[in-house]
């Protein structure tokens, strides 16, 4: 899927002479409670994001397509960043 965004993202790039944002999107979630669904409050958090970025495409915004999650689940399992995988 994020292939095919990055995809669209090409054909449909900002308008010339708009300054381009790159925006990354930061997840949190602070229990466990709920992260063994298969759509849970990271993905809401995601898809409102992505929704504002899109929305403000004309100004240049474009999301990144790496994931930073932070789920209680990903403490326990690993990094959630590159800060965090060198610190």
């Amino acid at each position: 899927m994020q292939n095919l965004r990055e995809a669209v993202e090409m054909r449909n790039p900002p308008k010339t002479g708009t300054r381009a944002f790159r925006c990354a999107i930061y997840t949190r979630k602070s229990s466990e409670e709920g992260l063994e669904q298969d759509f849970n409050s990271l993905h809401a958090q995601r898809e409102s994001c992505e929704a504002h970025i899109k929305s403000q495409r004309h100004q240049g915004w474009t999301p990144l397509s790496a994931l930073y999650d932070d789920g209680v689940f990903r403490r326990v399992n690993g990094p959630t960043s590159p800060q965090e995988a060198a610190g």
